[in-house]
C-alpha cells in the first residue's frame, strides 16, 4: 500500500493515498448537507433521552423502571388520559341517551351511533357466542338478519326478550311445543310434517295435503295461526317462509322429528347482568341488523 496522495486524472478527484492492489481510493467527503443532518439527529437524540424516559438500565425510579425524562411523560401516563377521555366523551352522550326514548335516539343521528357503537361493543361481549359477530345465527340460535322474529322484531319486543331472556324464569319469555309422538300416530305425524313442508314447497299431493292440513287445523293452527304464519305473541314461528332454527334443510324428516320431540331452546335473561343503558343500546343494535320491525 502506498502512501502518495496525487490527483486521480479520470475524475480530477485527488486520492487518499491508499492503494489496495492496484486501485487507489478517491477521497470524496461525505456531503455537508448530510453531515448536518447526523449532526443535528445526534443533538435531538440527546435531548430526547433528557427529556423523556429512554434508559429502563439505569434506574427504577420511572413507571416499570428507567429514566423518567425532565417531563415525567410516560406512554402509560398517555394511556390513561386518553381513557379518560373517552370516559369523559361516553358520559356525556350518556347523560342525554340515558332518559331520551326510542324515537328521539332514532332522530338523533349522534345519539344513534353511539348506541349502536354501544350495542356492538355489548353483542361481541355477550351475545356473539351464539348468534355470532354478525348476528347470522347457526342451528339452534336465531338469525337476527333476517326479518323473522320469533317474539317481534319492534324496539321494545327486542328489549323485553334481552332483558328477561327465553325460558329461564317466571319472568322469561314462555312457550312450550307438545310432544306429538303420543297424541298422533306415526303416519298422522308424517302428513302434518309433509303438509308444513308444503307450505313453503308447496310438493305435497292433493291426499296428503287434505290428510296434513286437517290434522294441522286441530293440533298446530292456534299457535302458528291458519296459514302457518305464527304468532309472535306466543313464541310460535313461522312455518309459512323456508327459515327454520332448528334444522337448516327443512326436510319433511327433520320437521317430523321435531312435531314428535320438540326442542326447546332458552336465552339467557341480561337484566342485572348488563346495567339499562346497556341493554337499550344492544336493543338498537340488534334491530338495526336489518330485520328489526
Amino acid at each position: 500500500m502506498a502512501e502518495n496522495n496525487e490527483r486521480n486524472e479520470v475524475s480530477g478527484i485527488d486520492t487518499t493515498g491508499h492503494e489496495w492492489d492496484g486501485i487507489k481510493e478517491l477521497n470524496n467527503p461525505l456531503p455537508r448537507w448530510w453531515l448536518w443532518v447526523l449532526y443535528l439527529s445526534i443533538i435531538w437524540a440527546i435531548g430526547y433521552w433528557v427529556v423523556y424516559p429512554a434508559f429502563p438500565i439505569f434506574s427504577a425510579d420511572a413507571e416499570r423502571g428507567g429514566t423518567k425524562g425532565s417531563l415525567g411523560w410516560t406512554q402509560y401516563n398517555k394511556l390513561k388520559q386518553e381513557q379518560a377521555d373517552i370516559v369523559a366523551v361516553r358520559a356525556k352522550h350518556l347523560e342525554h341517551f340515558h332518559g331520551a326514548s326510542y324515537d328521539a335516539i332514532r332522530n338523533d343521528a349522534a345519539l344513534y351511533a353511539f348506541a349502536l357503537a354501544g350495542g356492538e361493543a355489548a353483542f361481541k361481549d355477550n351475545c356473539a357466542t351464539c348468534h355470532g359477530t354478525g348476528g347470522a345465527g347457526s342451528k339452534g340460535y336465531p338469525n337476527l338478519n333476517d326479518d323473522d322474529w320469533l317474539w317481534g322484531g319492534t324496539l321494545a319486543d327486542i328489549e323485553q326478550t334481552i332483558r328477561y331472556g327465553v325460558r329461564m324464569h317466571d319472568e322469561a319469555r314462555q312457550s312450550q311445543m307438545p310432544a306429538f309422538a303420543e297424541m298422533l300416530k306415526p303416519e298422522e305425524v308424517r302428513h302434518v310434517a309433509t303438509y308444513v313442508h308444503h307450505l313453503y314447497d308447496g310438493t305435497a299431493s292433493q291426499e296428503v295435503f287434505a290428510q296434513g292440513r286437517a290434522l294441522y287445523t286441530d293440533h298446530c293452527a292456534a299457535c302458528h295461526g291458519v296459514e302457518g304464519k305464527g304468532d309472535s305473541t306466543q313464541g310460535a314461528p313461522n312455518l309459512a317462509d323456508a327459515i327454520w332454527l332448528k334444522n337448516k334443510d327443512g326436510s319433511v324428516e327433520a320437521i317430523r322429528a321435531q312435531i314428535m320431540y320438540p326442542k326447546h331452546g332458552a336465552m339467557p335473561a341480561w337484566q342485572g347482568r348488563l346495567d339499562e343503558d346497556t341493554i337499550r343500546q344492544l336493543s338498537i343494535y340488534v334491530h338495526s341488523l336489518g330485520g328489526g320491525q
